[in-house]
């Protein structure tokens, strides 16, 4: 299955997020207007708000709510990029110029704080006191993630337990939250719920790991931007904690000096010391794992054509190439 296909099953609610979004950017201020409009149409696959209308149609509904949690999922996604590429210093996204490129940092900050705002506007207005509290915690976890990952740049003493932590919260979180918010929404019977919340989890930590991955073995003009960002930026990933674990001490000595480093300057030579520690097969079996084991959730959902599609994602989320 292609996220074609899988966009096919909800595409009236996708096309109606869209509009909410354009909808939703509203603002008197139009530099806010701009740099929001920027990121948000910049062409990322709006994974989140898709798991949001394809959890609502496996349980039986559609329509303006479940359009709406899907519009505040992208808005606080977006507010976390923009936030995200003023600490990373990011240069491109998407293949494209970050939006702290053309505009400036203070610009986007405020910006990412006024989507925040916004969202939580939206949030008030589906009048769901259990989703307000799934996506308040959820904002909390994210921004504490991101926090922490930034404690440990350039430490390379992460422990892969320290690492799980990290992308739990800056990235599975808010996938969490998006399946089970919709499962929330709809008042999903709690069995059903809890087994949405963990497969949007395991699929959340999948994504990420896949991503460290593809930070060594993408090709920057698919990826969308730079490969080697996480070394340069001394971000100990999978990768390098297992190679750190396993490789002979010469090679343990070469990696732990890079992170400490940062730059690219030694990336041929960690690429090699992860070749033959198969940190990158490592990696790779571990995100097979998650996903494996969030199909496994789905035992609890009916079966179809949206069902199908979940199943789907998974499969995508370990096979894409950006």
């Amino acid at each position: 299955m292609q996220l074609q296909d899988i966009l096919a099953v909800v595409g009236d609610d996708f096309q109606a997020v869209d509009q909410l979004i354009n909808e939703q950017l509203s603002s008197r201020v139009p530099l806010v207007e701009k740099i929001a409009a920027y990121i948000v149409t910049s062409g990322g696959k709006r994974i989140r708000p898709l798991l949001v209308l394809l959890t609502a149609r496996a349980l039986g509904y559609q329509g303006d709510q479940a359009v709406k949690l899907a519009t505040v999922i992208e808005f606080l996604h977006t507010a976390t990029l923009l936030h995200d590429d003023v600490v990373d210093k990011s240069d491109l996204r998407r293949g494209k110029p970050t939006a702290n490129s053309n505009w400036g940092n203070p610009q986007c900050v405020l910006v990412g704080d006024f989507l925040y705002s916004r969202a939580f506007q939206m949030m008030v207005e589906l009048g769901s006191l259990p989703v307000m509290n799934i996506l308040s915690t959820t904002t909390c976890v994210i921004a504490e993630g991101e926090v922490l990952q930034l404690t440990n740049v350039r430490n390379p003493k992460i422990t892969e337990e320290q690492y799980f932590t990290v992308i739990q919260g800056k990235t599975a979180q808010l996938f969490e939250a998006s399946t089970e918010g919709a499962a929330a929404l709809f008042d999903a019977p709690a069995e059903q719920q809890e087994a949405l919340r963990r497969y949007g989890q395991l699929l959340g930590i999948a994504f990420q790991l896949v991503d460290d991955l593809l930070d060594y073995e993408g090709d920057t003009e698919e990826l969308g931007k730079n490969v080697g960002d996480d070394l340069a930026e001394g971000k100990a990933t999978l990768p390098l904690i297992h190679a750190i674990a396993t490789a002979p001490e010469d090679g343990q000595k070469l990696v732990k000096q890079a992170i400490r480093k940062g730059g690219l300057d030694d990336m041929d030579s960690v690429m090699a010391v992860l070749a033959s520690c198969g940190s990158m097969e490592y990696t790779r079996n571990k995100a097979n794992e998650c996903v494996a084991e969030a199909e496994k959730q789905l035992q609890l959902i009916p079966d179809s054509d949206a069902k199908a599609a979940l199943i789907g994602l998974l499969k995508l989320a370990v096979q894409r190439k950006n």
